[in-house]
């Protein structure tokens, strides 16, 4: 037993030196918090120790003792020993610890770089959701512009012409072509905000050319008579109705939150989901730009 004391005293003072050398700068300085750390490190080296050390001697030494239950699996049955004394005082010690450590032996409500980072940045969002509450008209068309120049011109180029033809242009609203494709093919793409969709072929024969040339035109001239058939979703005016059909007059908020949302098939191509990408206000500025664009 000698022997493994004083190896055992050894082993502590190998590890206590180890972990100074591995993590001893941190230490150095006034925050008592490295210092508790540190006493921690060095009691539960010192009780692992001494508690392994025990164990292992009692295994080598002890002989099983005490009065044996009366139940037994295969013939192997257990004693009616009381809990050591000393796991039992370990168990409730830690117990006892773990309530301090989190009451008073580690600053919860203390200084933290983290928490500080938080409380200013949630901070800065109250100061900038307040300061862009109710903006003018003016101010959402430069923020629409700043945000369409990053998250936009890259497919719909920096004047909103379309690049070759692969992404729609917002300087002309919408073409005759754009409004034949999604009359013969329906469109379901709007699932979020128009989740009936539309079904493909709503008219056919001459009063596709005329329904399309009435709608790319600006709603402007004699209305057909077969776009009553669209009236029923859009509305005579054209400007939708909510959950039902989307505004196809102009660009307003809820159709380009839409779109952004859900993305677009159309007969130039896909346009992906931005979903997520964009907080409700650029989102806002961004349709202002674009129906600006129109004008």
């Amino acid at each position: 037993m000698k022997s493994m004391v004083i190896g055992g005293i050894i082993l502590v003072i190998a590890l206590m030196a180890g972990t100074y050398f591995a993590a001893g700068d941190a230490f150095i300085g006034d925050d008592y918090i490295n210092s508790l750390t540190m006493l921690g490190a060095i009691a539960i080296i010192v009780i692992t120790v001494f508690t392994a050390l025990k164990y292992i001697n009692q295994m080598k030494n002890d002989t099983a003792s005490g009065e044996l239950k009366d139940e037994n699996w295969d013939g192997i049955g257990e004693y009616q020993n009381n809990v050591p004394t000393g796991w039992a005082l370990a168990f409730i010690g830690t117990i006892i610890w773990m309530f301090w450590y989190f009451t008073m032996g580690y600053p919860i409500n203390g200084f933290s770089q983290i928490g500080q980072w938080n409380e200013e940045t949630l901070e800065y969002n109250a100061k900038f959701e307040k300061k862009w509450e109710n903006p003018s008209l003016e101010t959402l068309e430069a923020m629409g512009q700043s945000t369409y120049l990053v998250q936009c011109a890259p497919c719909h180029g920096i004047d909103a012409e379309g690049i070759e033809g692969k992404a729609h242009n917002f300087t002309k609203r919408i073409s005759k072509e754009q409004v034949i494709h999604v009359i013969n093919n329906g469109a379901n793409n709007l699932k979020t905000a128009y989740p009936g969709g539309m079904p493909a072929g709503m008219a056919f024969g001459p009063d596709v050319d005329a329904i399309a040339e009435y709608v790319a035109g600006g709603f402007k001239g004699e209305q057909p008579a077969a776009y009553g058939v669209c009236a029923g979703c859009h509305g005579m005016d054209g400007k939708g109705m909510a959950y039902v059909g989307p505004n196809i007059r102009e660009y307003d908020d809820a159709l380009v939150m839409a779109v952004l949302k859900d993305g677009k098939k159309g007969n130039i191509g896909m346009m992906p989901s931005f979903d997520g990408r964009l907080n409700e206000t650029q989102e806002k500025a961004l349709a202002a730009y674009l129906r600006s664009l129109g004008e």
